[in-house]
């Protein structure tokens, strides 16, 4: 009998996870939780239990013979889940509540790369409105305002004025956008250059690097309107040459994960570097403790080896074994519900998008109606990917199936990958 795979979450990034495990030999079944109705498309088993409940979670572990539990979202990990189940002698893949930190607290991450010399812009932590309004009108623009807490991917603002970095301070101090998130802010210089992601699976002391990925964090065309959790993403990302991913490699990734095990917290799961690279090298922008989400929708589609194995190797103090598709492009599309990263419109129903070999479809905010129907649920809906032997084929493909599919509440943008193909 071949494993059976715990995924906890429920986006569009756990239906790419269980999806890629699912193909392993070693794998009889996945189930995600609380997963969403829109997996099943793809025979992935959901239950209805929430990540936080721990107690329900050790249960359905118990009876069900889950072989290991793989821990998708920052939520669960910041409040220290892997701790738990490893606790129960249950095998997790995911960071420790500690090493979460890295992701739970913007003002951690800084100190860590500070004290280890990491690139990364100047900044500040400010705990009250009044000394942050001090230190931006001080400073000037343009300026960087980020929530120090989780904030879904929406508590940063790049302020190309100053006008709009205070307007971001009262939304963080006054108006408590972003609840506890907001209890302390990180300001920090604007930096200059093209964003790239750099994930990795890591085992304390030692790492093995993913192909990199570009995300669209703007909800409209040509990177206009809100940031968002991500709009769109691709991979690989020609504009940025290989000798910048390597330095980013010796001088961000390597550096960090030997401080996460020098400083006492070592650092097991995903660690996901979101960098820029500028006129004077790669910088880190931030550090995540999971699976980026739209990233992990175009990575995972180009890993040529067995997911669940390596994992597996990881567990058992072995070295893991990862190859990636170098012949082919991937490129990912966020529909999303109309009024996103806003108050959303929900209810819309869900396409029926055609697929074959060389895509897929990845569901996140989707429900089922009355009728058993799927419906949009919240901001993120689903993610057309699509495969290519190039990027703009790529791209030509995949608008070519969602432009012929009715998006009645939904909406996404039409220029994922842009940057790659004008640059």
């Amino acid at each position: 009998m071949g494993q059976h795979i715990l995924v906890i979450g429920s986006g569009g990034r756990e239906h790419a996870i269980a999806y890629a495990l699912l193909r392993s030999p070693l794998v009889s079944k996945v189930t995600v939780a609380p997963g969403n109705p829109g997996m099943g498309r793809d025979d992935i088993d959901t239950v209805a239990i929430d990540p936080g409940d721990v107690e329900a979670l050790l249960q359905f572990i118990d009876e069900q013979e889950v072989s290991w539990v793989f821990i998708g979202p920052e939520q669960p990990l910041i409040d220290g889940l892997a701790d738990t189940l490893r606790a129960h002698g249950i095998q997790a893949f995911g960071p420790s509540k500690a090493a979460a930190q890295i992701e739970g607290s913007k003002d951690f991450a800084k100190r860590l790369m500070a004290r280890h010399h990491i690139p990364t812009a100047a900044y500040t932590t400010c705990t009250s409105l009044e000394e942050a309004q001090d230190y931006v009108r001080s400073h000037g623009a343009p300026i960087v305002v980020k929530a120090d807490g989780l904030a879904a991917g929406k508590g940063v603002t790049v302020a190309m004025d100053e006008a709009t970095a205070l307007d971001a301070l009262h939304d963080i101090f006054v108006d408590h956008k972003f609840g506890k998130a907001g209890a302390s802010v990180v300001l920090e210089d604007y930096l200059e250059g093209q964003e790239f992601s750099l994930m990795s699976f890591v085992d304390g002391r030692k790492f093995w690097p993913m192909p990199i990925a570009q995300d669209h964090k703007r909800a409209y065309d040509g990177d206009k309107g809100p940031n968002t959790g991500g709009m769109g993403a691709y991979s690989p990302v020609p504009q940025i040459g290989e000798d910048t991913v390597r330095t980013a490699i010796d001088t961000i990734v390597a550096p960090t994960v030997q401080a996460m095990a020098d400083e006492g917290t070592p650092f097991t799961g995903i660690l996901y570097a979101g960098l820029i690279a500028t006129k004077d090298g790669p910088q880190v922008i931030e550090f995540n403790a999971r699976f980026g989400d739209p990233e992990t929708q175009v990575v995972l589609p180009r890993l040529t080896s067995d997911l669940a194995c390596a994992i597996t190797a990881i567990f058992d103090g072995e070295d893991p074994q990862f190859t990636w598709d170098e012949s082919e492009a991937t490129i990912g599309v966020v529909v999303a519900a109309e009024g996103y990263p806003g108050t959303v419109r929900t209810g819309a129903p869900i396409p029926s998008i055609p697929t074959d070999d060389s895509s897929h479809v990845y569901y996140a905010g989707v429900a089922r109606d009355d009728s058993g129907q799927l419906v949009s649920s919240s901001g993120r809906v689903f993610l057309v990917e699509q495969s290519a032997p190039t990027l703009k084929e790529a791209q030509q493909r995949v608008y070519e199936r969602l432009d012929a599919s009715p998006m009645d509440g939904l909406f996404y943008r039409h220029d994922i990958g842009a940057k790659a193909l004008n640059n």
